[in-house]
């Protein structure tokens, strides 16, 4: 969601495999500041990724910071709840959910026990991250910055998706975006709240700051990948960060 995988330019520092756009929100802020940016947005990331653990051989994500730093931006928690992997698995022909081991790991997705199971360890994971972020990073700003809003409100139509799927869709992103934002105020980060200035933007909308989840499940080369941020929506995301920015 930090990366924007799909949005082109590509980033052609970053590894192939992090899909890291070179128009996503980090850079687009970082160039209307006059910042220097160290992007490290990895697409799949957790934030075992961020404190811990190396991510297709990238170290983790918080030893890019070295105590230097005027403004760090994280956005991190949906892949260890399986929020896009959620909305990837119910856009796809339910006939693929009887298919051998694909299928136990597509029902296990939708499955709301799991995800609330997940969702609960994901509340001290973001915490951790805050707390880690202000220790390594002790001068600067620290914003988290959660998920814009990828399905329409209850009662509207999200095709592909069926009404029990949206549904756990969102919860499971109500959910994650108060749980960023307890995890902000409680280790003295300040939150950018895209997943509220994005809620008439879905992805079903007219203007929509996301696309729509495919029925088959994978990105069509050269356009932002599914259940994803487009252009549109990296754009707003910035502004909302400088506007805080500049509130600061």
């Amino acid at each position: 969601m930090a990366a924007g995988p799909g949005i082109p330019p590509r980033d052609k520092d970053a590894p192939l495999r992090a899909a890291r756009s070179a128009a996503n929100y980090p850079h687009l802020v970082a160039r209307r500041l006059g910042l220097d940016l160290v992007d490290v947005t990895y697409s799949g990331a957790t934030t075992a990724d961020v404190l811990t653990d190396r991510q297709n051989g990238e170290p983790p994500q918080i030893h890019a910071l070295d105590g230097s730093e005027e403004l760090v931006t994280v956005t991190i928690g949906g892949n260890d709840v399986g929020y896009v992997p959620l909305l990837t698995a119910a856009g796809l022909p339910r006939a693929v959910r009887s298919v051998p081991v694909l299928g136990g790991r597509l029902r296990e997705l939708l499955d709301p026990t799991a995800r609330d199971r997940a969702l609960v360890q994901v509340g001290e994971s973001l915490k951790e991250v805050g707390h880690t972020v202000r220790r390594r990073a002790p001068q600067a700003s620290v914003l988290f910055v959660d998920y814009l809003t990828v399905l329409p409100p209850a009662g509207e139509d999200a095709s592909p998706l069926t009404g029990v799927d949206a549904a756990l869709g969102r919860r499971v992103a109500a959910t994650l975006e108060r749980l960023t934002s307890e995890a902000a105020a409680e280790t003295g980060c300040k939150v950018v709240r895209a997943s509220d200035a994005s809620r008439e933007h879905h992805a079903w909308s007219k203007d929509p700051w996301t696309t729509k989840p495919s029925r088959f499940g994978l990105p069509i080369p050269g356009r932002p990948f599914p259940a994803h941020p487009n252009g549109a929506g990296m754009r707003a995301v910035a502004d909302l960060i400088i506007e805080q920015v500049d509130g600061l």
